[in-house]
């Protein structure tokens, strides 16, 4: 798969997002919460896309080398099921909570699904990584480090900040963003370290 196909995908799922939005605004007549999760969902991907765009055209070759190898490739068909899983179980997931479910049980089974997905893309990636070549599983392994440190040291500053009360953050939107954050700072510590060893 070439960084072009994604980019185009990318394009496509953030208009299906924007078009249920205005079929959901203007024809189901939606409260604007799930109108704005949409739009909100459809603007990641197509900012998403845009990012994408807007890399050097080493990294872009690089990604295109590394997709067509075939662990690239087994990796690229299982991720984007659960990519678009993720992406929908979360919004039915916040609109199913919006609607007052008294259950404890079942809400917490609702909470918990979108999270099920992000499982299945962890199982593959460790796949993938156990199927690549060496210099790649090490440009791999030391962006997933660099990852994991820079988030623990900004939650870890945070959590004192807090403690200190300099300032208030909502716990469920921090832990929320725990894994966007690791997957941003993952990426752009695959940029740099790619660079380095290319």
């Amino acid at each position: 798969m070439t960084m072009r196909r994604i980019m185009a995908i990318f394009v496509g799922i953030a208009l299906a997002c924007f078009a249920l939005a205005g079929a959901g605004r203007w024809l189901l007549h939606w409260p604007q919460p799930p109108v704005t999760a949409w739009l909100a969902i459809g603007g990641g991907y197509l900012f998403a896309a845009l990012v994408l765009r807007l890399l050097p055209r080493w990294w872009q070759e690089h990604c295109d080398e590394m997709y067509a190898q075939p662990a690239g490739r087994r990796y690229a068909r299982v991720l984007w099921p659960f990519l678009i899983g993720y992406s929908l179980t979360l919004a039915a997931s916040l609109w199913l909570l919006r609607t007052g479910i008294a259950s404890v049980p079942l809400r917490a089974l609702i909470a918990i699904t979108p999270a099920l997905p992000i499982a299945f893309m962890l199982l593959a990636a460790l796949r993938y990584l156990r199927e690549i070549d060496e210099l790649q599983r090490r440009i791999e392994t030391e962006a997933i480090g660099i990852a994991s440190l820079l988030v623990s040291v900004v939650y870890f500053a945070g959590g004192l900040l807090e403690k200190a009360k300099v300032l208030h953050f909502d716990a469920a939107a921090v832990m929320i963003w725990v894994f966007p954050l690791l997957m941003l700072c993952y990426g752009v510590a695959k940029y740099f370290v790619t660079k380095r060893y290319l």
